[in-house]
């Protein structure tokens, strides 16, 4: 007998176990014989067991990742373990050891790649005192005194906090020119200055008794003023190439040629003013003189340096020495001259070069890969060029060439240093020291070594990575050097007598066979 289905729910037995699945899964679709939930819980349980193994995969990926970077890391930590212990068995050998090795007497062959740690605490000590050029500029031109040095020579690296490099200054230089260099030579907007023809240059300092038996000689450091932001000068000095007896330097080559705005910058002097009536090269040479007549019992060293501009003036005042023979003492001793110049231009011709290397003049020069001023002036005809192109070249007024060593260094190479295209940044001396700090050599990490402070690098330019929270160009005078007077009025303060030229100048002119009317 056949049972309605509208009876079917007052039977007595328990709904079949496919009606309970049916009403979980709310009405499923049938598909090739199979419930689609099935399916699907199958699919999600394969999806889960295909992510299980994922992420076990993943898992164990990260962790041969790992071991891999700590495998590096530890190869790494060894290899510098292995640096410092070579730095600590250099270190033991004393300055006064190796100081000749330091200034080139073979021409840095193996102190650069690796690098030396002595050289390189020499290299960051000569451009500070070159820095310290800046640090004392007054460049205010609303400064009466714009132009000169803020401090006096007596307490010169006193004022400057650089006491612990052990020199005293023994002269102050200036120097004036006939080229318009209103990019370089600062003057005051105000009608009463100091001088409106003269512009403070640098200074020569001699080391202490102390530091000079650290040094292991008396060293006499010539630290010209180069040019920290503006790089306008390249195009107000490149003018064209002159011989350097052209202006009474005594070489008795006439090929020997040198850029004439540094030259006339170096050469030339104004009798009215009473700063400049000694032409720069007169200053020194009378003062390179005095101060080897008066060391002349002692081992003595003459270090010239300087930055940029200053370089190039670093350059040809050392060149000047060796050729007028000061550094030969009257009992044949030969002064080692050795010149560390920073960022700096080309200076001469080929012959040039040949004629400062064959006089024993040493050169070594650090420069950062992206900086324009090295590479000028010869852009086209320079030292990378074949030398059989550089001799047919030769002649030409605008063929330069390098003189000396150079260490290229690489400010991609820091991770404190932004990329930048600004030259005033690439260009920066402080930065340029940041790198020496860190260079150990060729494809080595970047390590600082000395423990001189990143934040330098932003004393005048904007290069540090901005979370180092280090603000661009930070240093400047205290409320711009106003003081208030007594009255409670700004003022600005009047400074000490500027130091001139000492009064035995025309003696030491004679004895070096110049005279003032030269």
């Amino acid at each position: 007998m056949a049972i309605p289905l509208s009876n079917t729910a007052l039977l007595p037995f328990p709904k079949p176990r496919q009606a309970t699945i049916r009403s979980q899964t709310q009405n499923p679709i049938r598909f090739l014989g199979q419930e689609f939930s099935d399916l699907t819980t199958r699919s999600r349980n394969n999806n889960i067991c295909r992510r299980a193994s994922s992420k076990a995969s993943d898992s164990l990926t990260s962790i041969i990742t790992e071991l891999e970077k700590e495998r590096k890391r530890n190869e790494e930590e060894d290899e510098e373990e292995n640096e410092m212990d070579i730095a600590k068995q250099q270190s033991k050998q004393r300055l006064t050891d190796v100081w000749r090795e330091i200034h080139g007497e073979d021409d840095w062959v193996g102190l650069l790649d690796p690098m030396d740690p002595i050289l390189r605490s020499e290299l960051i000590r000569y451009g500070e005192m070159a820095q310290a050029c800046y640090d004392a500029f007054d460049f205010d031109p609303f400064s009466k005194y714009c132009g000169s040095c803020r401090f006096t020579r007596r307490k010169f690296f006193q004022d400057l906090e650089m006491t612990h490099h052990g020199y005293e200054v023994s002269r102050y230089l200036y120097a004036t020119a006939n080229l318009n260099l209103q990019n370089f030579f600062k003057k005051s907007r105000w009608p009463k200055m100091w001088s409106n023809k003269a512009n403070w240059m640098g200074y020569v300092a001699v080391s202490d008794d102390e530091t000079s038996k650290r040094l292991g000689r008396r060293d006499i450091t010539v630290s010209w003023r180069g040019t920290v932001t503006q790089l306008e000068w390249i195009s107000d000095l490149m003018d064209y190439l002159t011989p350097v007896s052209s202006n009474k330097i005594p070489c008795p080559d006439p090929s020997v040629k040198v850029e004439y705005g540094f030259l006339d910058l170096y050469t030339d002097k104004d009798e009215s003013c009473r700063f400049c009536k000694y032409s720069a090269r007169e200053q020194i040479l009378t003062e390179i003189k005095r101060l080897l007549q008066k060391y002349s019992n002692e081992e003595v060293s003459i270090t010239v340096t300087g930055h940029s501009l200053g370089s190039a003036l670093a350059t040809l005042s050392a060149y000047d020495i060796v050729e007028t023979g000061l550094n030969v003492l009257p009992d044949g001793r030969v002064v080692p001259v050795s010149v560390f110049s920073f960022s700096g231009p080309r200076v001469g011709n080929v012959r040039f070069k040949e004629r400062a290397e064959s006089l024993g003049l040493k050169v070594l020069r650090v420069v950062a890969v992206n900086d324009p001023v090295p590479k000028s002036p010869g852009i086209f005809f320079n030292e990378n060029i074949a030398p059989t192109l550089l001799k047919l070249a030769e002649g030409l007024p605008w063929s330069y060439c390098h003189v000396g060593v150079e260490l290229e260094l690489d400010h991609r190479n820091s991770p404190f240093l932004k990329e930048t295209n600004d030259p005033a940044c690439t260009h920066n001396l402080e930065a340029l020291l940041h790198l020496i700090d860190g260079y150990h050599g060729k494809g080595h990490r970047f390590v600082l070594s000395s423990g001189r402070d990143p934040a330098l690098v932003n004393k005048s330019c904007d290069f540090l990575k901005d979370h180092h929270l280090v603000p661009p160009n930070w240093r400047q005078d205290e409320n711009k050097g106003m003081i208030r007077n007594n009255e409670g009025r700004w003022i600005q303060p009047e400074r000490p007598k500027l130091d001139e030229h000492p009064d035995d100048m025309h003696i030491h002119l004679k004895q070096i066979g110049l005279s003032s009317s030269d």
